[in-house]
Order: C-alpha cells, then sequence, then structure tokens
C-alpha cells in the first residue's frame, strides 16, 4: 500500500467515526438513557496530531504522536455548541487538556485544530487532568484542573510518589487561558476540586476534597466546602464538611464533587463520584444529592447508593471499573446531558432531564446504614404494590 492509499483510507475512516450517528440503548431505568457508542475516543483525534503527513519524512505512516485515552471531561455551552474540554492523554502518560464540540452533545464530536496551551507555573506541572469548567458570574470562565508534581520527599527510587493540587485557570473563549497560582488549602493534597458558580458572602465558593495522601484520603477525605477572598490568590483557610464518606457504602474509600453543582428552585443539585473497595479493586460510581440553597453545607437529599456505575464495555479499559464525571450540562428545556469517562479510556453521555433528576433524589430513599433496613424498605415497597392489585 502506498503512503497516500493509506492515507485515504485512515482519513475515510475518520471521517466516517465522526459522522457516525448515536442512538439511545435499549430501554433504560427510567431516570437516564446511556447511547449506544461513546462519544469521544482516542481515534475522535485528528489525523494531524497523530501522523507526520509529510511522505518524505514520514514514508511508512506512521504515528509520531499517540493518543492513549481521552476522558474526564469538563463540559459547558456555547453559542449553541457543547463543548467538551477532554483530559487527553498521549503514550507518554502525560495529559494535557482539547475543546471538542458538538452541535447537539451527543454525538459529532470533532476536535478544535489545537490542544489548550496551558501556561505554567513558577513550579511546573508533570502532570494536569480533569478539568472542571465552570462560568462564574464575576465573568469568568475558570478551569479547575488537577496539577501533578513529584513528590520532593519521595524515598530514593520512588518514582510514584506525587503531590497533587488545585491548579486555576481563566478564559473569555476557552482558546487563550490565563494561568494563577493554585489554589491554598490546609490540607497536605487536594484533588477535584470545584468551583461553585456563584458568590457566597461576596467570596468564591470551593468544593474541595481534603487528602492526606496522593492516592488515600486518609483521615480526610469527603467533599468539603471553603471560601477564598480572590481568585488571583486564592486561600482558603478552613473547609467545612458537608458530604463525608462512609462505612460500607459505595463512597466508603473517597468521594469528590464531579462537576459544578446546577441551580434549581428546590436546592442545589450535586454530582459526585464515589470510590469503595472490592476483590477486584477499587469500584468508581456516580451519585447525586441535594444541597439547601442558602447553606451549601446542608444536604437535604441523598438517595441511597449509585446513580450511574459502569456497565459492559465501559468496565474494561486502563483503569477498569470506573467512571468518572467533571462535566454536565443543563439546557433551557430541562435536558441534562451527563458526561462520563469510562475506565480512564473514553468518553460517554448519558440523557435526562433536570425534573427526571429532582424527583430522584427527592423520593428514593436514604442509605439505612444497615442490611435489615435495606430489607424494611424493600418490603415497604413491596407491599405497597401489592396493595395496588388487590
Amino acid at each position: 500500500m502506498t503512503f497516500h492509499e493509506r492515507l485515504a483510507q485512515l482519513q475515510e475512516a475518520h471521517d466516517r467515526l465522526l459522522r457516525r450517528p448515536n442512538v439511545k440503548a435499549d430501554l433504560g431505568n427510567g431516570l437516564f438513557d446511556r447511547y449506544q457508542y461513546p462519544i469521544v475516543t482516542a481515534a475522535h483525534t485528528p489525523l494531524f496530531w497523530r501522523y507526520d503527513l509529510n511522505p518524505q519524512t514520514n514514508p511508512f505512516l506512521m504515528e509520531r504522536f499517540g493518543i492513549n485515552a481521552t476522558f474526564n471531561a469538563g463540559a459547558i455551552k456555547v453559542e449553541d455548541k457543547y463543548l467538551l474540554i477532554l483530559r487527553v492523554e498521549g503514550l507518554d502518560r502525560k495529559s494535557f487538556f482539547a475543546v471538542a464540540e458538538s452541535p447537539n452533545g451527543i454525538d459529532q464530536f470533532q476536535f478544535w485544530e489545537y490542544p489548550i496551551t496551558m501556561p505554567e507555573t513558577d513550579e511546573p506541572d508533570v502532570n494536569v487532568y480533569d478539568m472542571r469548567v465552570v462560568q462564574h458570574e464575576d465573568g469568568w470562565i475558570y478551569g479547575l484542573f488537577c496539577t501533578e508534581r513529584k513528590d520532593p520527599a519521595a524515598c530514593p527510587g520512588d518514582e510514584s510518589a506525587a503531590i497533587a493540587q488545585c491548579g486555576i485557570a481563566r478564559t473569555r473563549d476557552l482558546k487563550t487561558w490565563e494561568r494563577l497560582p493554585d489554589l491554598q488549602t490546609p490540607s497536605p493534597q487536594q484533588r477535584n476540586v470545584v468551583l461553585h458558580p456563584e458568590w457566597v458572602a461576596g467570596k468564591y465558593a470551593f468544593y474541595t476534597r481534603p487528602q492526606d495522601g496522593f492516592i488515600q484520603a486518609g483521615t480526610g477525605g469527603g467533599i468539603a466546602l471553603g471560601l477564598a477572598d480572590s481568585m488571583e490568590k486564592a486561600i482558603i483557610t478552613q473547609e467545612t464538611l458537608l458530604d463525608p464518606k462512609d462505612y460500607h457504602t459505595v463512597y466508603e474509600v473517597k468521594n469528590g464533587q464531579g462537576p459544578a453543582p446546577l441551580k434549581t428552585a428546590l436546592g442545589w443539585l450535586h454530582l459526585a463520584h464515589g470510590v469503595r473497595n472490592t476483590a477486584a479493586g477499587l469500584r468508581y460510581v456516580l451519585y447525586t444529592f441535594l444541597t439547601d440553597l442558602h447553606d451549601l453545607t446542608k444536604v437535604i437529599y441523598k438517595p441511597a447508593g449509585y446513580l450511574l456505575a459502569p456497565e459492559g464495555d465501559e468496565r474494561i479499559g486502563d483503569v477498569s471499573n470506573v467512571v468518572f464525571s467533571n462535566g454536565w450540562i443543563l439546557d433551557d428545556d430541562g435536558t441534562v446531558f451527563i458526561y462520563y469517562g469510562s475506565s480512564d479510556t473514553r468518553m460517554h453521555v448519558a440523557t435526562t432531564t433536570l425534573d427526571r433528576l429532582l424527583d430522584y433524589v427527592i423520593h428514593t430513599p436514604s442509605d439505612g446504614m444497615r442490611s435489615a433496613a435495606s430489607v424494611q424498605r424493600l418490603t415497604a415497597l413491596i407491599d405497597r404494590n401489592k396493595a395496588l392489585t388487590n
């Protein structure tokens, strides 16, 4: 096969992938709809990212910049375009951010021509990932992400110990970004930090996850709230825990805020991830809860268990048995697009409505924390259903 024949085949396959319509999966659970295909994969990245297209310097038309995965995207809607700010991971394990846009939010996602050039701080990041994108009422679009650097206290020969903190950048157009100093908190490490979209008592509010170490939450853990006077030098002096991890739940090992919460008439609707231990390793799922409109630390409804867990092919990937979300979009008609990565490999979407999510959060029983309580709730439901047929 000649260079040009191979290039034509690559282009045809790539175009077919980008044009492929997505369809709803078969009968779901009544709460949300999954879709047949992932919405963004490594194969969606432009060919001119992965290949040197010059036959003189790449006569075999082989990949020169390999893409391993596209996942854990922030999300925002701008001028009727559904935009994902994706974590793109190269074969070298380094992640970077890139924007892909869709006209409808469920398919036809195409990457912008260039990835995001994220400025570095005086202490350069080794790796950046998992950006939450928030349009704040101060007029800026903020991106909060995990910045990872090697732990200077690591033992000799330990090349995996790291320190994670919250990087902050802001933009008007998602193309040109201004890097701000990393968030400062009382916690040794921070991951999954999210900016609240509104002022709170004239301050910026952050959902944080206090964490003792890079992997283990330790004595910290849970979703907390902290306030800062400024974004130019964001400093939180106190973190108030609002949603702790708990024994023998889907968030027993650790949990963290997903995207920024959605404001509703009944409260702030949150999407979070929870992690539990299994014989096969850690399992990541998504769950929801509702906080008071005025007291952001007061959880008023929280259904038991998970909202969404990995199914089928979603369970297979670089880090298996994982779903993770840091982006969702609420449309004017009440449709909610939940964007989630599966197994640190690819991106998916699930669609629902705000009314359905609120019905689920408010009317689904909370966790009774004991097997006997679960049986009691199930028995009561069975009795009510039997009464309908008598």
